[in-house]
Formats: C-alpha cells, sequence, structure tokens
C-alpha cells in the first residue's frame, strides 16, 4: 500500500453507448443499446437512460428489447471506438510511462512514477485536470478512482460513477469497505458471493473478521488468503505498462444451430483465417492451435493441437483446426465456434516465402469471408451462400447505427432496415438533430461511410500536463480554487 493515492483507475462511463449518443444528436438523452440484435445477440453496453429501465451489460437482447422497446438498438463500431480509445490512451500515456490498458475504456495509471502527483491534493488535481482533457478532446465522459492501490482505486471509480472522481485516502481503507458488499472485491462473482452468503458473509467488514483461517476452509488456501488481504484493503500489485497476451482468438455465436457438418467445417477455416489475421495485426505468431465447440445443448467442447514451432501461417493454422474438428461430434447441432492460438511467440519457424504467398490468400480470403463484427469477441456469423433470405442480407450490409454517406443528402446513419427499403438519419456529431429518409437498400447513391470524429475542433492538449501542479504547494492551492471529489 502506497503512503498517498498515487494509482488512478479510469473508468469511461457507458463508453459504446456513450460514443453513439455524441455521434448521433437524436439519441442524445434517449435509451442506447449497444450489442449484437439477432436473436441470440448479447448486450455490450447500455446508456444510463437505458440501465433506469433495467437494461445491462450480458443481459440477452431479446430481453432488452422487452424491458426498453422503445430504446435505439445499435450494432457495434469498434473502429470509432477504437478511435476514441486511442485519445483516450495518449492522454494517460502523457501522465506516465506506466500505463495498463484493461479494455478500450479502462486503465489504471502509476501517477509517481510520471511525476504528475505525490500526495492527495495534486493525485486529486491531476484526477480533475484528466477528467476535463478527456471532455474537451472526445466529448465524453469517464469516471476516475484515487488510492493507494489498485483494487481500491478500481473501487473509488465505480463509486464515483458516473462522470464523477473518488479520492480514498491511504489509512481509510478499511472504514470505506467494511459495509461494501463482498461482490465489491475482484474475484467475488456471484457463486463465491452465494457461498459466502450461506456461510452468513454478506459484507467486508464480515470477511476480516471471519480471519483467514476460516476462509481458507470455505474458499480454499489461494482464493482464501487473497480474500482475507483484499478485505482488509491490501493489495500491493504494481501497475503494468506492458500486458502480454496470452493468447489470440475469434468466436462467432449463431442465429440458428449448424447441423451441416460441411457449413461447420467451411466455418472453422474461416475463423482460423480471422484468426491469423489477427495474429498477424499483433505482430504475433502462436504454437498451439485451439478450437471450441457450442454444441446445441450448451456443452462446450476444445480439442488442441501443439505445432513444431510458432506460426502464423493461415494454412498450418487453418489445417489443424480442420484436424481438430474431426475429433468432436457435431450431431445434435452447434450453436458456437471458435478458433484461437496460444503459446505466443514475437517470430515464426515457417519458409518466409511460403508466408508471402500465404498473405496473399489471407487478404483474398478475409474480403470474402469477412463478417460483422460482434460483442465480447464474437461476431456475426457468415452467411452460408443462398442460406440468407434477402431481410438478412440487407441487414448485414446496412447494419443498424452504422455511418452511411449520400450522394445529395451526406453523412448519415442506419436507422433501421426491411422490406428491401434503408431508413436513414442524416446528422453529424456536431449538428442538429437531423431528418430521416428511407431508401432502396440497392440504391446506388447510398454508400457505407467512416465514422465521423465526435468533436468537430478537439482542445488542443499537446502541451497538457504541464499546466498540472507538481509540488505539494502548488497541488494544494489549485484543488482548493476548484474541482473536488463527488460520488454517484
Amino acid at each position: 500500500m502506497r503512503p498517498a493515492p498515487t494509482i488512478l483507475h479510469l473508468d469511461m462511463d457507458a463508453f459504446y453507448a456513450s460514443a453513439e449518443q455524441a455521434a448521433k444528436p437524436s439519441l442524445r438523452g434517449k435509451a442506447v443499446v449497444v450489442g449484437g440484435l439477432g436473436p441470440r445477440g448479447v448486450v455490450a453496453t447500455a446508456s444510463y437512460e437505458a440501465r433506469r429501465l433495467g437494461v445491462h451489460s450480458a443481459m440477452p437482447t431479446a430481453q432488452a428489447r422487452r424491458l426498453a422497446p422503445n430504446a435505439a438498438y445499435l450494432v457495434p463500431r469498434f473502429s470509432l471506438y477504437r478511435s476514441v480509445s486511442d485519445q483516450v490512451m495518449e492522454l494517460l500515456g502523457r501522465l506516465s510511462p506506466l500505463v495498463e490498458p484493461l479494455s478500450l475504456d479502462e486503465a489504471f495509471v502509476d501517477l509517481e512514477a510520471g511525476g504528475t502527483a505525490d500526495d492527495t491534493a495534486s493525485a486529486r488535481a491531476t484526477g480533475e485536470g484528466l477528467r476535463a482533457a478527456i471532455r474537451a478532446v472526445t466529448g465524453l465522459s469517464g469516471s476516475v478512482g484515487l488510492a493507494g492501490s489498485k483494487m481500491l482505486a478500481k473501487i473509488a471509480s465505480e463509486e464515483a460513477k458516473p462522470d464523477g472522481l473518488l479520492v480514498i485516502e491511504p489509512g481509510t481503507e478499511r472504514e470505506l469497505l467494511a459495509p461494501m458488499s463482498v461482490r465489491i472485491l475482484p474475484g467475488v462473482g456471484p457463486a463465491t458471493g452465494d457461498h459466502l452468503r450461506r456461510a452468513g458473509m454478506t459484507t467486508v467488514h464480515d470477511l476480516a473478521e471471519a480471519g483467514e483461517a476460516e476462509l481458507v476452509r470455505l474458499v480454499g488456501k489461494a482464493h482464501g488468503h487473497g480474500l482475507h488481504r483484499m478485505a482488509l484493503g491490501l493489495d500491493d500489485r504494481p501497475v503494468v505498462a506492458e500486458r502480454d497476451a496470452k493468447s489470440v482468438s475469434v468466436e462467432d455465436t449463431f442465429d440458428v444451430d449448424l447441423h451441416d457438418r460441411v457449413r461447420v467445417r467451411a466455418e472453422v477455416e474461416r475463423l482460423a483465417v480471422r484468426c491469423v489475421e489477427r495474429l498477424r495485426a499483433a505482430d504475433r505468431s502462436g504454437r498451439t492451435v485451439v478450437l471450441k465447440v457450442r454444441r446445441y445443448d450448451f456443452s462446450t467442447l476444445t480439442r488442441s493441437e501443439t505445432l513444431r514451432g510458432p506460426t502464423d501461417d493461415p494454412t498450418v493454422v487453418r489445417e489443424a483446426a480442420g484436424r481438430l474438428l474431426e475429433s468432436v461430434d457435431t450431431t445434435g447441432g452447434v450453436r458456437l465456434l471458435g478458433v484461437g492460438v496460444t503459446g505466443l511467440a514475437d517470430y515464426t519457424q515457417e519458409d518466409l516465402f511460403a508466408q508471402a504467398a500465404d498473405a496473399r490468400e489471407l487478404a483474398q480470403r478475409a474480403e470474402e469471408h469477412g463478417a460483422a463484427a460482434g460483442v465480447g469477441g464474437e461476431e456475426e456469423a457468415a452467411p452460408e451462400p443462398g442460406a440468407d433470405s434477402a431481410e438478412q442480407l440487407a441487414a448485414r450490409r446496412w447494419p443498424a447505427g452504422h455511418d452511411v454517406r449520400h450522394e445529395e443528402h451526406g453523412h448519415g446513419w442506419v436507422q433501421g432496415s426491411g422490406i428491401g427499403r434503408v431508413t436513414v438519419r442524416f446528422e453529424e456529431p456536431w449538428s442538429a438533430p437531423g431528418r430521416v429518409l428511407t431508401f432502396r437498400v440497392d440504391d446506388p447513391r447510398l454508400r457505407p461511410a467512416d465514422p465521423l470524429p465526435l468533436v468537430r475542433e478537439p482542445a488542443d492538449y499537446s502541451s497538457w500536463p504541464a499546466s498540472l501542479p507538481k509540488s505539494r504547494s502548488d497541488a494544494g492551492s489549485a484543488a482548493s480554487s476548484g474541482g473536488g471529489e463527488s460520488s454517484p
């Protein structure tokens, strides 16, 4: 534990949904749900307006529609989210060389290592400065937690949501944690929480009072020891700048179970190509190929094959995945398929000339079999040739929420498609809510477009954070003149 709250945790507020609201003036202040829209779609993020109606992440989209029938349901636009994330991470990098991204919208920052905070006042000033910079550059809000450990900083940012900042002073950890639910602690999910509840432990105070020996008896040695330390507010984990990926994988969940063995094989091969595409994008190779199959009854099987050496060869990965499929019984139907590569390395042991030829094949197959990105690592299944209806093809070509451009009317986004038509609202992030027009799905004047930036003229933060206070006296005067902490 540190003597000052110099570990910062940033968590963007309802990131995907907030980005969509910022990009679409007509949706601001309204319920927005981002996720998979098929029969088996899952909510990735819901705006706070939708959350008040009971919608939350990981909920089946069909259930969300029953709770919020008038919400806007949009397919994720990961190119936009990655662009905004890059802007946010660049700002964090200005605060410290030690930035540990957890996802597109969440990261830890070691302020002490960056010299941007050394006590409570300077840490608070830095946190408020960061929130202002993020809003000026991206138009979005983020919640900030500051504490002497990663665990407490993350808890603080959660307590500060939405659009707030909370500082946990070192020495106050146990008092703050005591009345909180055991579920606030990392690693305590529904099953562990229920197990502890049956033992009479519902708050963090209960865990601390139970003692380490009792927790070890209840949940095992490793988990029990860690749980007791967390209940006491103890966490010595450092902020790690590089989180090295252990695997690269892709998955597809299918709207309708696959029964045709030939189709299943084709999907596995397509996933293998996409997996290698991601592997190469990360400049990595891998030695072990993994196949994941979830069957009609929700049972999940995994098979793996370890190669002679690391590879990023699409042919090698595709053939290995095909061999693994031969050992899996798909009778009854398949609802999910996945292909992954583990044992990652930054070199290969393949013929470089063969790799060059396969790179061309990879690009060609990716273009031919490209599928719209889904949620949480899952992606929409590519259509079986001739199997999809005209409506399904239109929905795939014109995903709800995605950007389009019309030769006459300019930039807009898809509100929906059906019966051979696509409905578009024409507006830009900095415009007033726009008008809605409907076109034939094959209108030659309408084409997909790239997302627009959320802020037309972002503030110039090229010299930031040079203006942030670095001394205790400067930080104290800055903190007293404005800012402060807020809670939900």
